[in-house]
């Protein structure tokens, strides 16, 4: 403290004991140039060549983009919806937060193995406690990391990045399909309820025509009774539809951060319609877009890192360090001069040599972790597949569902309007009518939910694809090669 080091001189023919320092850390430097990080294990791509399920038909279409795919749909107040929630969502917002963390870490993964350099203060008393010293400085520190550490940590921070990347489109991927999904239900319901209203008039109706012929003793009491159970049964059905249109508004207003939607928002128009389908996207398009196997991708590369650590950490750290430090008398008295400075350098080596084992069991450990990721991607894949053959089964069946129920509609269709004209010639009374009226409303409002459901099922396909815009100017997404 305070005194300044002398060497003496070097014998004839020596290297000086300052190029010796340097020299040292250099020569393991060289020596463990060739130790790197341990390979990334290959993973296996197990998806078919073609879908089991996927749509066919002479009339089929392509179809749609999946950065797009709800605007098969051709509905503005969709789009809009979809365009504001991914701006206005919460959890699209909390997502892009995090990325912009995990990218902040990721761009500094090296800056751990550059020079580092500090400055500190503390107060010392002399040994034999005759005075009291300020010392002030600086500390610099170059660790090398050697051994594979600098590439194990810079693949720990890509796979924590990729991960956060990967939720981050499974919450975009999540609020496109809630809102196309809610919105369709919107739609649907408010059809439901106006044709269930049309029924509800239909019970009224015969309601009326049952009283007139009970006036007349053509119908008796009992038919009376049973009108007016069904005119109850058909307005108690409408609370269906109402609550379903109040709780698809207030999803939709939580899917764009709001507490309610203005009651213009979201007016009351048909329910959207798809045409043709097919999917011209191949099984293995699922190992770039589905966030949930781009997430267990980016486990397997943590987790390769965290074993690449765990490694190192058998071998000693290397590198170089110094420091310059300044003492100043602040009380009391001494031998030494009030003020004085000291200068070190020289190798910084930290060996491991001996912990009972326990390096040991961590490298076991996180060995048995990188086996199970590379299961764990193995079933994403796997998960993806299912999920989505799913789907297009699911899709394909609801389309022949709602065809034949559409055939059996325009049947009915043509009965109504022939027992209408029957009526109007005499030729059939009002319960003819109501009859064949009712009749129609029951398979539209058949046809109704089968149509919804194919759309849902729509949705389920392109959810389980990972069908959702990118985040704009995303320099990651733009340097995979992203569409």
């Amino acid at each position: 403290m305070g005194r300044r080091s002398v060497h003496p001189p070097s014998p004839q023919g020596a290297v000086p004991g300052r190029f010796r320092v340097v020299l040292l850390p250099l020569a393991m430097a060289a020596a463990v140039a060739g130790c790197v990080a341990p390979n990334l294990p290959r993973l296996p791509a197990q998806v078919p060549s073609a879908w089991q399920h996927a749509p066919t038909g002479a009339g089929a279409v392509a179809a749609p983009d999946l950065r797009g795919w709800w605007k098969a749909f051709n509905d503005p107040d969709l789009d809009r919806l979809v365009e504001q929630a991914l701006v206005d969502n919460l959890g699209v917002r909390q997502a892009a937060l995090r990325i912009g963390a995990a990218r902040s870490l990721d761009k500094h993964t090296y800056s751990t193995y550059l020079p580092q350099l500090g400055f500190r203060t503390f107060a010392e008393p002399a040994p034999d406690n005759s005075a009291s010293y300020f010392q002030f400085g600086f500390d610099s520190k170059w660790e090398f990391g050697f051994f594979g550490r600098a590439e194990s940590h810079a693949r720990v921070t890509a796979g924590e990045l990729g991960i956060t990347e990967s939720e981050a489109q499974s919450a975009r991927v999540s609020v496109v399909a809630e809102v196309v999904k809610t919105y369709v239900e919107l739609r649907g319901a408010q059809q439901r309820l106006h044709l269930m209203e049309q029924a509800a008039s239909l019970a009224r109706d015969k309601v009326d025509l049952t009283a007139t012929r009970e006036r007349l003793r053509l119908a008796s009491e009992n038919e009376l009774a049973r009108a007016r159970a069904a005119q109850a049964a058909a307005e108690a059905a409408l609370h269906e539809p109402r609550l379903a249109i109040a709780r698809s508004r207030q999803q939709l207003a939580v899917l764009l951060g709001r507490d309610r939607l203005a009651d213009d928002f979201v007016a009351e128009r048909a329910p959207p319609r798809l045409g043709g389908l097919r999917i011209d996207s191949a099984p293995a398009d699922l190992l770039r877009t589905r966030p949930e196997i781009r997430r267990a991708e980016s486990e397997v590369l943590k987790a390769a890192g965290e074993l690449g650590l765990a490694e190192a950490d058998l071998y000693p750290r290397l590198g170089i360090g110094g420091s310059l430090t300044y003492a100043a008398r602040v009380i009391g008295h001494t031998r030494l001069s009030d003020a004085d400075g000291i200068v070190t350098f020289g190798p910084a080596i930290d060996i491991p040599l001996f912990d009972w084992g326990a390096r040991l069991a961590v490298v076991d450990a996180r060995d048995a972790a990188l086996s199970a990721s590379v299961l764990a991607y193995r079933q994403a894949v796997l998960d993806g597949i299912a999920e989505a053959e799913t789907a297009l089964a699911a899709l394909e069946q609801q389309g022949q569902r709602a065809a034949k129920l559409a055939s059996g509609v325009t049947g009915l269709e043509g009965s109504a309007e022939s027992t209408a004209t029957l009526t109007r010639l005499g030729l059939a009374d009002g319960f003819d009518r109501v009859a064949a009226s009712d009749a129609l409303l029951q398979a539209r409002l058949e046809l109704s939910q089968a149509e919804q459901e194919r759309s849902i099922a729509f949705v389920a396909l392109y959810k389980s694809l990972g069908g959702a815009p990118l985040p704009p100017h995303d320099p990651a997404a733009t340097a995979k090669g992203e569409p």
